[in-house]
């Protein structure tokens, strides 16, 4: 019996011990057939996200941020132990003494699901498996997936610390609303950095990596509240937080900036605009998009916040001053059904979904909510409501053609923009009709030395239009383009003295004959170099062009960066081949530099994800910047190594010349900075295009403005009008942010007096309004009583009367590509009447 007994349980043992090896073989040769091919894990110690990449200002202020994943990296040293502690509770509180799976988990989990027949399925993933199957596996619910995510979560518990292992979880994992790790969804939902969350905030995160979606703060708010108590119920089982901080964090409520208490991170950033946009542009392609959009880049920005805001105020001003000018109105941007207008609430939801440009200074949406008599009765976005309304006065749209009021413009349920008129106490009397014009343009402001871009602006507004007419609109330069010429022309010989004739010309085309004319469609005669930049003659700029070889100039424009090949037509000589503002002004910095290459830049500095330079746009070498014998107030002797573009002789001869053009040329009296101050207008055919760029000792700047689908601005619609005025508003405050002072005069040259009208040279002792320093090379000096003349029309124009005194500022300016339109062209009306330079000025080269 005894002996019957124990072959029974020796029967038993010897088939349960079969059974198990039997298991384990069979274990075993699972494990080995889904082991191999595995992806390699120990990729992931060199683990790079995608993290956001921010632009700051050089004060350090950020600007900007691009990323395609909102994802902040943060170091598992700088992770709070209570944000950790709250992910652990919820995902895996066994995490600290597992080995990367959890078998105890794994089968309360089966026998969760057998008991409920299916009907209670929870995950029993460890936070290791998780990070395998976020970086390494597909989403998968198969076995194959999870066994698969037990061997390599057991590799990588080999390879990795457990602190390692939870910074790529916390890091990598997606919490909703575009948020991926918890410093990023810290800032989403509550705008706080990790430091700053209390027990409640962190167990709200911990709650969403399960189902984002389901947990949302506003729409599933009481499911989101259960879950985050569930969160601070395991946080204090698990000994993480005391009773009191449990049940403060359970009782409060869940207040996020989805629910509209909070400010969200991005209404403390400024609008996106023209300039942190370009920057992307420009990065996108020299790091491709990938690496911009999330590789981390922390990125220092040339611009000058101050200047900047005065760059796209001041642009505005000249657009707009130009569009009301036109008295037309062109209707309201959207209407809103008049049944949501009785209640605030509808209104304002209406007012606030309708897509229009909200980053105007000083503009606001508006609704009009009723007609009074002649007024307009408005609710305006972001200002409190008042007895009375808000209102639109009578009278406020005399400005729009054949309208006086409002009312005979608006009606009930248009949407519009408005800007608020204040008294000296800042409070709002009224508003103001307004409307983003037709009109377009761009500015520009650069430091001429280092390229540094201070301000960009590219448009009235950036959310109404993201094209960037600085950088991507290419447009007719006109008039702008001849200091190119004349600087070929000086490079090559020629002098300001040297006499050009302004008289008739003809040119052969493959389309027939060309006349040229000068805008005023006067011809002057015998004229000095300096006046035709001055007066900005077409046919004297001609007459150089063709003298010289339109090859040379070409050369010269391509040499400078205006152009990648400009193409050798003599009406390219008055600017008719179109290029941008960016590096029209580019290429005035070299003017104002004294001739030296610089390269235009809105990035000082890119650094990686790990603070390491990975680009620096100031190469130059500093020879002391270390020395300890560099005394307090001293500056540092910089070595720049830049490439000579032109000779420094010429380029001072020019910035003179371009002197004379703000003095007395077609920018007189439109420009008035206190310091030395040079430019050009440009005014194309038909004025479809007008520009104005200058300069000071350390300042270029540039304006343009024209139509996006180009079409004549109408009479008076000039350089020295429309655009000369802007660049004034922005260079006085630049001015007394950085200053100015006289251009240098390079060695190898010496000052003469001669008559600005004749070219003659004078005695030393000379003085008068027609008396004129110019600055020669050495062995350049004119001769008493001997005029350097440009041949090639001196027979044409021998009975034509030398410039003379008559033709001051005051008479027509001429202006633009006058001529290549065969309807004719108008004229730079910039100059007035009276303006005279003291003798002062023009025997120190016409600087001052």
């Amino acid at each position: 019996m005894i002996r019957a007994i124990l072959s029974f349980f020796g029967f038993i043992f010897s088939w349960i011990t079969i059974g198990l090896v039997m298991a384990a073989f069979t274990i075993g040769a699972v494990l080995w057939m889904y082991s191999r091919d595995l992806p390699n894990h120990e990729q992931l110690a060199q683990y790079a996200p995608p993290t956001i990449s921010r632009i700051y200002s050089g004060e350090g202020r950020l600007m900007d941020e691009f990323a395609e994943e909102r994802r902040l990296f943060t170091a598992s040293e700088d992770i709070p132990e209570l944000v950790k502690h709250a992910f652990i509770s919820a995902e895996d509180k066994n995490f600290y003494i597992h080995k990367g799976y959890d078998a105890r988990g794994m089968v309360s989990a089966l026998i969760d699901a057998i008991r409920t027949r299916g009907e209670t399925l929870r995950g029993a993933s460890t936070i290791t498996q998780q990070v395998m199957k976020n970086f390494l596996l597909s989403g998968d619910r198969t076995g194959e997936r999870k066994i698969k995510e037990i061997i390599l979560a057991t590799r990588l518990e080999e390879t990795l610390s457990k602190e390692e292992i939870l910074e790529l979880y916390l890091n990598e994992i997606f919490l909703g609303q575009n948020s991926y790790g918890v410093a990023a969804a810290a800032q989403t939902y509550f705008n706080k950095t990790l430091e700053e969350l209390t027990p409640a905030e962190a167990a709200y995160l911990a709650a969403l990596p399960k189902a984002p979606s389901n947990y949302h703060p506003v729409r599933e708010k009481t499911a989101a509240i259960d879950r985050r108590n569930f969160v601070l119920r395991e946080m204090f089982e698990n000994g993480y937080i005391d009773e009191a901080r449990y049940q403060a964090a359970r009782a409060s409520d869940l207040v996020t900036v989805q629910g509209g208490a909070i400010a969200s991170f991005k209404s403390t950033l400024p609008p996106r605009d023209y300039f942190t946009d370009e920057i992307r542009r420009q990065l996108s392609d020299r790091y491709s998009e990938d690496e911009f959009f999330g590789g981390g880049l922390a990125i220092r920005a040339t611009v000058d916040p101050e200047l900047q805001t005065v760059a796209a105020r001041e642009l505005r001003a000249g657009l707009e001053k130009y569009d009301r000018a036109q008295g037309e109105w062109r209707g309201p941007l959207a209407r809103i059904d008049p049944a949501k207008l009785a209640e605030e609430r509808l209104w304002r939801e209406a007012l606030r979904a309708v897509d229009m440009a909200r980053d105007i200074a000083g503009w606001a949406p508006a609704v009009v909510l009723d007609i009074d008599g002649a007024e307009a009765v408005i609710g305006v976005e972001g200002v409190e409501t008042r007895q009375g309304g808000h209102r639109i006065p009578a009278g406020d749209a005399a400005w729009i053609g054949g309208a006086r009021h409002p009312a005979d413009v608006l009606a009930v349920g248009d949407v519009v923009h408005v800007r608020a008129e204040r008294d000296d106490a800042g409070e709002i009397v009224q508003f103001s009709l307004r409307q983003i014009p037709e009109i377009q343009g761009g500015f520009m402001a650069m430091d001429v030395e280092t390229g540094r871009v201070l301000a960009m602006q590219g448009g009235f507004s950036y959310q109404d239009s993201v094209f960037n007419r600085a950088t991507q609109a290419t447009r007719q330069p006109g008039s702008a383009f001849k200091p190119l010429v004349y600087a070929a022309a000086l490079d090559s010989g020629y002098t300001p003295a040297t006499i050009v004739i302004d008289a008739p010309i003809e040119v052969e085309t493959a389309d027939g004959i060309w006349r040229p004319r000068n805008a005023s469609r006067k011809f002057y005669g015998p004229t000095p170099l300096r006046t035709g930049i001055e007066r900005s003659r077409n046919l004297m700029t001609i007459r150089l062009a063709q003298e010289i070889g339109m090859e040379t100039v070409a050369e010269y424009a391509e040499r400078f960066g205006v152009y990648e090949d400009l193409q050798p037509y003599l009406a390219n000589a008055l600017g008719s081949q179109e290029t941008t503002l960016f590096d029209m002004v580019a290429a005035y910095a070299m003017f104002a530099n004294g001739g030296e290459r610089v390269e235009p830049t809105l990035v000082d500095r890119v650094q990686d994800r790990w603070g390491r330079t990975i680009y620096r746009h100031d190469n130059r070498d500093c020879l002391d910047c270390r020395s300890p014998r560099l005394s307090r107030g001293e500056p540092p002797t910089l070595v720049s190594n830049r490439t000579r573009v032109i000779d420094a002789i010429t380029a001072h001869q020019l910035r003179s010349m371009m002197t004379g053009v703000v003095q007395r040329g077609t920018a007189a009296g439109r420009v008035n900075l206190g310091v030395p101050t040079a430019g050009k207008t440009g005014t194309t055919n038909d004025a479809k295009d007008v520009w104005f760029i200058g300069f000071t000792s350390n300042i270029v700047a540039g304006c343009y403005m024209g139509m996006d689908r180009p079409k004549p601005l109408g009479r008076g619609a000039f350089g020295g009008s429309m655009c000369a005025p802007v660049f004034n508003a922005f260079m006085q405050r630049a001015v007394d942010l950085y200053g100015g002072s006289s251009f240098k005069t390079p060695p190898g040259g010496r000052y003469v007096k001669i008559d600005r009208y004749t070219g003659e040279r004078l005695p030393n002792d000379a003085s008068g309004p027609n008396v004129v320093a110019e600055y020669f090379r050495e062995g350049d000096e004119p001769l008493y009583g001997v005029l350097n003349v440009v041949d090639g029309g001196f027979a044409m124009g021998s009975n034509l009367p030398m410039f003379n005194p008559g033709e001051e500022p005051g008479r027509r300016d001429e202006e633009g590509l006058d001529g290549l339109a065969r309807d004719g062209t108008a004229g730079d009306g910039g100059a007035q009447g009276g303006n005279t330079t003291s003798f002062g000025s023009m025997s120190a080269g016409g600087l001052y």
